[in-house]
């Protein structure tokens, strides 16, 4: 299957059409999803209409850098006359009245919106297996899971149903996937890409993005989906910088910080020797590798898991049968309503975080667990600020291992939160960071991927995009696929 830049070369010069391309990625989501779970909807008539009009856009002269490349958006995004259930048994049938003002961009661009892809429910999650619609597997051994909460549109690129897919991205639930599918998934600065449709997880650390082959077709989605919007007042003021420029700079010359104490502990002793071996490589490529302190990013885990359950269970009060959301019938009084849609409607992990919010914002005890954690949470912001006066990059792994198997922590929630232990303070600072593919590892007779994240300052997506670039450039891991 073609990267987004390569389908761009072809369909520019004739040689493919968008409709091929279209019925391709279709005929692959009908073979290849049965078996991996990885959408909720396909609507070939819509995409095959859509293809149709980009090839007549192109007749015409036109030209765009997704115009006639099919995709997938995450089902957390609002996509006018389809449903959009966010995977949960709450939303099932809901029908979306308007676009989120992504999927609206890329409908301006010409991009071919193939259908919806499978989550944890309302992103909860770090395995896809909390969607109420069952997992998704991971192409690279059907096993184990793909990652989340965006793992349906990580398993979907990775396999080769779309040329990329949208995620989201409140802790780690684009770069955490990109990880365990050997993927490039890029997190931009929070307020880069409007949240506007966007069925709302975490207010104040939300963000799209994409996931996708190479980190060229990254930067090309970034182009077509950031900017202002009017009806996300959260967006930046600044200006996206010419993210592709940056990929041909390599790393000479380039301030890598490493912390120490990220390489040790819970990292998994193959990765470990393979950060090492990254540093190395950095370092013989001509970067300046700069030994750096996060002493507050120790607390990015339960800093995190008190605000987001806190913002969610706001967030997720407006579902409760009469505005929105599931309504059963057969209640004879308000409590037993609630009680009945919201006990039926959210699944177990959706429950838990909106009673940990709940404890967290009651009276009594927010200043104890919500006021500390928004105050400890502004150390952590403080910390990257000083850090960034001295490096261009920050550079981690990703995950702290490959990915586990289905089941081994789906009724461990605090082993599931823990995936996020290198992720969480990049998205509580709002910062700009990437997955990108990091090589493989052999686990249980099987070479598993993983990936490195590079973290940027705010607002500099062009530094995390130069860094995953150099390095992709250096190792092509990205070109392996999946056997399936």
């Amino acid at each position: 299957m073609f990267s987004v830049a390569l389908a761009r070369k072809e369909l520019d010069k004739g040689n493919i059409s968008s409709l091929e391309l279209t019925r391709a990625c279709l005929a692959r989501i009908y073979a290849l999803d049965p078996e991996l779970h990885a959408c909720l909807l396909v609507d070939e008539q819509g995409a095959l209409a859509a293809a149709e009009e980009a090839d007549e856009r192109l007749k015409n002269g036109e030209r765009g850098s997704l115009l006639g490349i099919p995709y997938l958006a995450k089902d957390i995004l609002m996509t006018k006359g389809l449903k959009t259930t966010a995977a949960s048994k709450m939303l099932e049938n809901y029908i979306a009245p308007y676009d989120a003002t992504v999927i609206k961009k890329l409908k301006e661009a010409g991009a071919v919106m193939l259908g919806k892809t499978n989550l944890d429910e309302f992103a909860h999650g770090s395995s896809t297996e909390n969607s109420a619609f069952g997992p998704t597997k991971n192409p690279w051994d059907l096993s184990r899971v793909p990652g989340g909460s965006s793992g349906g549109s990580a398993a979907a690129v990775a396999a080769g149903l779309c040329l990329f897919a949208l995620g989201t991205d409140t802790g780690g639930s684009i770069r955490q996937p990109a990880s365990f599918c050997n993927l490039v998934g890029l997190k931009p600065s929070y307020g880069r890409v409007s949240r506007f449709g966007l069925l709302s997880m975490t207010s104040s650390t939300d963000t799209i993005g994409p996931l996708t082959r190479t980190v060229e077709d990254a930067a090309m989605v970034l182009e077509v989906i950031a900017g202002r919007d009017k009806l996300d007042a959260t967006t930046l003021a600044a200006p996206l910088e010419d993210s592709r420029l940056s990929l041909s700079q390599g790393f000479k010359g380039l301030k890598i910080g490493i912390v120490p104490a990220y390489l040790e502990g819970s990292l998994d002793e193959g990765l470990r020797t393979e950060a090492l071996r990254a540093l190395e490589i950095f370092k013989k490529a001509g970067a300046d590798i700069v030994n750096i302190d996060l002493p507050y990013n120790q607390y990015s885990v339960p800093v995190y898991y008190v605000i987001t359950p806190s913002e969610l269970s706001s967030n997720l009060a407006r579902f409760d049968g009469i505005g929105w959301g599931l309504a059963e019938e057969g209640s004879d009084n308000l409590l037993s309503f609630y009680r009945a849609n919201r006990g039926h409607g959210f699944g177990p992990e959706a429950k838990r975080r909106i009673m940990l919010g709940t404890f967290a914002l009651s009276a009594g005890y927010a200043d104890a667990y919500y006021k500390k954690a928004q105050a400890v949470r502004d150390l952590i912001k403080a910390d990257f600020a000083q850090a960034f006066q001295k490096v261009d990059v920050i550079f981690t792994p990703t995950s702290p291992h490959p990915a586990f198997k289905l089941g081994a922590q789906v009724n461990d929630p605090l082993a599931m939160y823990l995936e996020d232990i290198y992720l969480s303070g990049a998205s509580l600072a709002g910062l700009p960071a990437i997955s990108v593919p990091g090589g493989f590892v052999e686990v249980g007779g099987k070479e598993l991927p993983f990936g490195w994240q590079f973290i940027g300052p705010m607002a500099r997506e062009e530094s995390v995009l130069r860094a995953a670039a150099a390095w992709e450039k250096i190792n092509n891991y990205q070109e392996r696929r999946p056997n399936l």
